[in-house]
């Protein structure tokens, strides 16, 4: 059954509250769980900046995420989001101008110290330079320890690119992420669908992804964190807003 049409949005419960970092949990590669040495994540001029001024020459492999408290299952997440200043010395290529927002996430306390990426699904947030005639699909999905369906098959690559246009500079992005458990996802750009897909499920040939289906008894995914990624490239958020969905409703 396909997802319905986006509600109303009355009721929106903002994740990120303008001032503070209140209620999200960083874990960096490395590091345990809500350390960071780095300062990667701060509140400047009221939007969440990622920053790399802290690491030095070379970003050695520092990926991170910075984790929302609770887990979710069936909402609406909404993020606006651009890109700004430079990538860090020593990042791979496929990083620049790169990020994401990663839904039906592992716990941080559930990663392992080295481990780079938690087991999610990831919504791509990507973007071009402004005189670049490159043309770079945006809002992407990529699936790390997972897979999900698309039509009637089970989609095993690692990411998917999107029908949406190529996001340029540093214009602000609004990006919109409809969930339904372990049913339909949808992403939108600028209020324009670009992706759907469904059955968001664990990959047990994934070590990450094995473990955590043998701790969870199963390998459907239905909820769990929402985190957004610090990449080697710096990115703001000027807000990231959740509205919660009947999940009656949506099946």
């Amino acid at each position: 059954m396909d997802a319905p049409e986006p509600p109303s949005a009355t009721e929106w419960i903002a994740l990120f509250d303008g001032e503070s970092l209140d209620g999200w949990t960083p874990k960096i590669a490395g590091h345990a769980a809500g350390e960071d040495p780095y300062a990667t994540w701060r509140v400047e001029d009221g939007l969440l900046t990622v920053s790399y001024e802290n690491y030095g020459e070379s970003f050695d492999g520092r990926f991170g995420h910075l984790f929302h408290a609770g887990e979710y299952s069936h909402y609406l997440l909404r993020a606006e989001y651009r890109f700004v200043g430079e990538q860090v010395p020593g990042a791979p290529g496929w990083a620049w101008r790169n990020s994401g927002v990663m839904i039906h996430g592992e716990r941080p306390d559930e990663m392992g110290v080295d481990q780079s990426f938690p087991v999610s699904i990831e919504v791509q947030l990507l973007g071009e330079a402004a005189d670049s005639e490159i043309e770079r699909p945006n809002v992407n999905l990529c699936t790390p320890g997972t897979h999900v369906v698309m039509g009637d098959e089970i989609v095993t690559q690692h990411c998917t690119n999107s029908t949406s246009r190529t996001c340029r500079g540093d214009e602000w992005i609004t990006v919109e992420i409809e969930v339904h458990g372990n049913g339909e996802v949808v992403h939108r750009l600028d209020g324009r669908e670009v992706m759907r897909y469904r059955h968001p499920q664990l990959d047990v040939n994934d070590a990450d992804g094995a473990r955590v289906a043998e701790a969870r008894g199963g390998v459907q995914l239905d909820g769990g964190t929402i985190s957004i990624q610090s990449e080697s490239f710096p990115i703001q958020f000027r807000s990231i807003e959740v509205l919660p969905l009947d999940p009656v409703a949506s099946s």
